[in-house]
Order: structure tokens, then sequence, then C-alpha cells
């Protein structure tokens, strides 16, 4: 069966199509499986170039229903900076779509932490992040300060969080792991220095299929 994603990744042209689906062939080679997590694994190679990402991507507490059932309800997308925001669909759901950065921008130069951290704590204090699918692709302190208010309380119906980098990176989202873990928070991330925002938005994209295919009866409920 064809995945959602696999017909709508924008292309808009005979040749675009083409070379979508033909890419997309080649991936589910890469990435057999028919299973919500395979799908994502397949999303992942798909928007990395990486076949190798299928072996880097983990999944708490049943995060892709979980997610996907936030979509259906109209929760809020949060993100960490602009550019996953601006990678996330507009199509297939109504879900108010938030960003920390320059959330919390007083806050953090008074105090010297980063902007997305202050941006975080700010949007936390406002109760977004409750219910809400919590993006994070660039900002390991963005991470860090969203495992903290995790740990506080809050509860995220979902978060992906695949930020990238060599200073705290890989560190941030094991952190993540292992506040959802403890809390029972669905947590998608990845292990390694690799990530990005452009992963992060593809990710969050497929929860929205996901939810598409569950509102459509492609997958049941």
């Amino acid at each position: 069966m064809t995945d959602s994603y696999e017909t709508d990744l924008g292309a808009t042209t005979e040749d675009g199509e083409a070379i979508a689906e033909a890419s997309l062939d080649i991936v589910s080679k890469l990435v057999p499986g028919d299973t919500l997590r395979d799908r994502f694994r397949r999303k992942a190679v798909h928007a990395t170039g990486d076949p190798e990402f299928q072996y880097l991507m983990r999944f708490g507490n049943d995060p892709i229903r979980s997610g996907a059932d936030a979509v259906l309800s109209g929760e809020p997308i949060v993100t960490d900076v602009n550019m996953p925001r601006h990678g996330i669909t507009d199509r297939g759901h109504d879900c108010e779509k938030y960003t920390a950065l320059g959330e919390g921008d007083d806050r953090a130069e008074e105090t010297g932490i980063t902007r997305t951290e202050a941006g975080v704590l700010a949007l936390d204090e406002q109760g977004v992040y409750d219910d809400a699918i919590a993006v994070i692709g660039n900002a390991p302190t963005a991470a860090l300060s969203l495992a903290e208010r995790i740990e506080a309380g809050t509860r995220p119906a979902a978060v992906v969080a695949t930020p990238v980098g060599f200073i705290k990176a890989a560190e941030s989202r094991a952190r993540l792991r292992e506040v959802g873990e403890a809390t029972g928070v669905p947590t998608i991330t990845n292990v390694g220095r690799r990530g990005g925002s452009g992963l992060a938005a593809a990710l969050t994209n497929e929860l929205i299929h996901v939810a598409t295919d569950i509102e459509d009866g492609v997958i049941e409920a």
C-alpha cells in the first residue's frame, strides 16, 4: 500500500511527480516494513538522503499515534525556531503553530540563557506545550529546557526532537528520551550528531499525514 506521504511531497508537475515517485520507490526498497515506525524510518531516510538514518531513529511511548491524535484534535504545534515551523505543512490540519524563538527575549537578555531556552520557558508558562506537539529541530538548549519542564509536570502530546550539532545535541535528545520514559511523554528522536530542522519538519508532516489516513479510514483508529 502507498503511504500518504508518498503522494504529498509538493510536486506539481509531471516531471516533479515522476522524480518524487522514483525516489520513494528507492526508499521503500531500502527501508522495508509495514509498521508505522517503518513508515517514519522511510521518511527520515527520504528527508536526509541517508539510508543509514533508519537505524538512528528512536520511538518512545507510541508517539506516532499520540501525535496523530493531537493533530486530529487540533492541538498546537510548537517549534523551537522558524525553520521547522516554515517546513511544516499548513494543509490537512487545524493546528495553530507557535515558535519559541522570540517569545522570551527579555528573559534571555536578563539571565544570559539562550533565546530558544527562554522562549520554551515563556510558552510553557502560558500553557502552550500541554497536549501540544513539541518540535525541536535546531536548538539543544530548547530540548534541555523542554525536558526540565516535562520533569516539572508539562505534558506534550508528543515530542519530535532532532537538534543537530556537536555540542549538546545528542545529549539533549538522550535527555528527552530519558524524561519521556520516566513520565510517559511520547518521543520521536534520533541518536548521534545528525538531525536538523528539515528532518524535524518532515517527521511532523508525517504525523499530519498519519492523522489524515486515520480520518480517511486508511489506518484503523
